[in-house]
């Protein structure tokens, strides 16, 4: 009996999926797409929309790119200071670097990119800010920020760090007094 039930939702399902994708003929009918351009219509080949919170991969050719350096050592800053480094690159591929996100690991890590293509053979930078407001302790608190940036390269992520220490003046008013 729970093998005929069984079987029986599943015919239903299968009928329901059956009459639900018919994209030609039959009763269903398909939407109108001669006012929407060319270029608003959908394919198999199209690459599918990215994610919320992934950067849209560079379609089309793939370069490559070679940085001076991908971490960088700021030393000890005192809390508040923001520490500033410029990632300097080099596109060594033969086509157009196109760098289409730079985001750093969180709030405190702002880069700056260039946003027009990189020519082969062309050199630019990326301009990262650390801030280190809340992030210090008082003898030092080691930090380290990581930026992806995504590019028309393979691999289409390269990783750059921002690293030191940071460092908190002691508060004067939260330690105790000393009796003489």
């Amino acid at each position: 009996m729970k093998n005929l039930k069984l079987l029986t939702l599943l015919a239903v399902v299968a009928m329901f999926a059956m009459t639900a994708c018919n994209s030609e003929g039959g009763s269903a009918k398909s939407a109108d797409t001669s006012a929407v351009p060319a270029a608003a219509t959908t394919s198999a080949t199209t690459t599918p929309p990215a994610k919320a919170n992934e950067p849209e991969v560079p379609a089309g050719p793939t370069t490559t790119v070679e940085f001076a350096e991908l971490e960088y050592d700021f030393g000890t800053i005192m809390e508040g200071d923001k520490a500033t480094y410029e990632y300097a690159f080099t596109n060594t591929g033969d086509e157009p670097l196109i760098i289409s996100n730079a985001k750093g690991s969180c709030g405190c890590t702002v880069p700056q990119w260039p946003k027009e293509p990189i020519a082969p053979g062309a050199s630019s930078s990326i301009k990262v800010q650390f801030d280190s407001k809340g992030k210090g302790k008082v003898g030092g608190n080691a930090q380290s920020k990581r930026v992806t940036i995504t590019a028309n390269t393979d691999p289409v992520n390269t990783y750059l760090t921002i690293k030191g220490t940071v460092d908190k003046k002691e508060d004067a008013a939260a330690k105790p007094a000393v009796a003489q």
